[in-house]
């Protein structure tokens, strides 16, 4: 037998000052109407909600009835779905008004962002697709997304943590080389026989050609860097050693 509803909320706030409308809310609306059987509570919330909606109604009520859909069963995914569908025929910003609401009432059933969800909320570019035609110069995994072909190639280019890229040079007989923009997390950069340099957000670094060197991300941070190929004459990359643990292990 379902449980039966009951509430006191008309005679608790308004009892002395009418009676009779602590009774209509109390002993008919809930006592009553929403006590009778011929569709169960779970519709009666959705049916609730999307009255308050339409009626433009987004106050403390509408919270309550949210909260009691949720209570009652309404999932996450229903309550979206129910909203949007309502949305199309109450309008747009009382869509958007039950949403703020909504989200709140729901925030915790909210599936659990990946790092990789994270890191892509804190930078605009895109992290695109895995960098599998280039793995086997990395260590750990990298993605790639085109940015641009013209002019000046770009690329974003994203390390998960410990991940790097093998020493490399990119040869040139005239022009080229590469720059690096970091756009997000924190990493490094080092050219052979220096010193490694910080990667942080707004970091920039002008490799030139023929220059040996690796870059990457921090052993616990995700990393993305634009790259920017600079244009020349008879270029092409020379993929060398990858970078050693132990020295990579070192790195603070």
């Amino acid at each position: 037998m379902a449980e039966k509803i009951t509430q006191t909320a008309g005679r608790d706030q308004l009892g002395s000052f009418s009676p009779m409308f602590a009774h209509l809310n109390d002993d008919v609306l809930f006592g009553e109407v929403w006590n009778e059987t011929a569709i169960d509570v779970k519709q009666k919330c959705i049916i609730t909600v999307v009255a308050l909606m339409a009626s433009g109604v987004t106050d403390s009520s509408l919270m309550y009835h949210l909260q009691n859909a949720k209570n009652r069963g309404v999932t996450r995914e229903e309550i979206a779905a129910i909203i949007t569908h309502a949305t199309m025929y109450v309008g747009w910003p009382k869509g958007w008004a039950v949403f703020r609401m909504a989200a709140e009432v729901w925030k915790e059933d909210a599936p659990a962002q990946s790092e990789k969800d994270r890191h892509q909320s804190e930078i605009i570019f895109p992290i695109g697709a895995p960098n599998d035609a280039f793995a086997r110069y990395f260590t750990g995994q990298s993605y790639l997304a085109p940015l641009t072909m013209d002019q000046v190639p770009v690329f974003n280019v994203t390390f998960e943590p410990g991940c790097r890229n093998n020493w490399h040079i990119h040869h040139a007989s005239s022009g080229g080389g590469q720059m690096l923009i970091c756009v997000g997390g924190r990493g490094w950069y080092q050219e052979w026989g220096k010193e490694p340099v910080k990667l942080e957000p707004g970091t920039v670094v002008n490799i030139p050609p023929e220059v040996k060197h690796w870059h990457g991300a921090a052993a616990d941070a995700w990393m993305s860097h634009l790259a920017l190929e600079i244009p020349g004459a008879d270029t092409s990359n020379e993929w060398c050693e990858p970078v050693s643990e132990e020295w990579y292990g070192g790195l603070k």
